[in-house]
């Protein structure tokens, strides 16, 4: 564990474990208003994040697809994944004359910290922030954003606290923004169970085994969340290369401490983790996706509706659509993310 993580000022605490959970809102469905022509289906290849640029504390490793003045989108990723889950999705995206820029996050793939000393920070306000640094080091004043899983969580958190910076979202499993004050309630058995992982990383046994087994170990998430996704071998091996991150265990392990409260966030970020604390709405036009078998940790559509105060539709991808919706099913993602810019 590097020396800096934040998680090791709270070893002490994990004996008692706390229970993780996101704080359900009251709301109702929207019904989804029609869409402009389907993007007809094509597979792509990998995608390689060949370009780097110093943002805030890390250096970003990202793709760009598209024309250079073409109107920007920004795809998230989420964990345990990397920027090959919108492999399908960013090559159509940049056909319809859109400037795409899929970045790894911190942990993953070529995104380092700029400095060996920094805090190995998985705290929310720290993801949403790097897409904040990375607009600022690219110069891009507005975006459309769109995201799954952490990605979701960070695309939310930018579109409440910075609306200006943001055209559009589309956010799998809506709205994902928490606080650990919420992290202490409990939830029903049956949905604890499906936090697992989250109790495994709040021990040293959990951070150990998921570094001596992360590829299996991310290889099961996506069986997990996803359980009628019958991806290949190649497909999984394409992504899992970007685990291999000096960086990704103490990120991981940093994110689901913080959840329970077992693990400190930097001060730097304290007063955006009170203003989230707070649940503020998302006010921007906004598609909120789900799968309708996604086997992961997911709100209801109908308890997060009323967070969102904007133009706002709810689709359910159908078919066995699992926890990743862009790489389960590209050309529906895709489609989303074009009528959100649109609504």
């Amino acid at each position: 564990m590097h020396s800096s993580d934040p998680t090791s000022r709270k070893t002490s605490r994990l004996a008692p474990m706390l229970i993780a959970a996101q704080l359900l809102l009251a709301g109702s469905a929207a019904a989804a208003a029609p869409s402009p022509a389907p993007v007809a289906p094509s597979t792509h290849g990998a995608l390689l994040a060949n370009k780097h640029v110093d943002a805030g504390d890390l250096n970003v490793g990202y793709a760009e697809l598209g024309p250079a003045k073409g109107e920007v989108i920004i795809l998230l990723h989420g964990w345990p994944y990397d920027i090959n889950a919108y492999a399908d999705v960013a090559p159509r995206l940049a056909a319809q004359g859109y400037r795409v820029i899929v970045p790894h996050l911190r942990g993953y793939g070529s995104t380092t910290f700029r400095s060996a000393d920094a805090p190995r920070n998985g705290e929310p306000a720290a993801l949403a922030s790097d897409v904040i640094a990375l607009m600022d080091a690219l110069k891009i004043k507005q975006a459309n954003l769109a995201g799954f899983d952490w990605g979701a969580r960070s695309a939310d958190i930018v579109a409440a606290l910075w609306p200006e910076r943001v055209k559009s979202l589309v956010s799998v499993s809506g709205y994902l923004i928490g606080s650990q004050e919420a992290g202490k309630k409990p939830l029903p058995p049956a949905a604890e169970l499906q936090w697992w992982y989250q109790f495994y990383f709040a021990t040293d046994r959990g951070r150990d085994g998921y570094a001596q087994n992360t590829p299996d170990f991310a290889k099961l998430i996506w069986k997990l969340a996803s359980p009628k996704w019958q991806f290949d071998d190649a497909t999984f091996n394409r992504s899992a290369t970007a685990l291999d991150n000096p960086d990704q265990v103490a990120i991981a392990i940093h994110n689901y401490r913080w959840r329970l409260g077992l693990a400190e966030g930097e001060p730097k970020y304290a007063a955006l983790e009170q203003r989230l604390a707070q649940l503020p709405s998302i006010s921007v036009p906004t598609i909120t996706i789900e799968g309708d078998a996604n086997g992961a940790p997911h709100p209801l559509p109908e308890t997060y509706r009323a967070k969102f105060t904007g133009k706002y539709e709810h689709r359910t991808f159908s078919g066995g659509i699992g926890h990743n919706p862009p790489q389960e099913a590209p050309v529906e993602f895709t489609q989303a993310v074009i009528d959100a810019a649109h609504l």
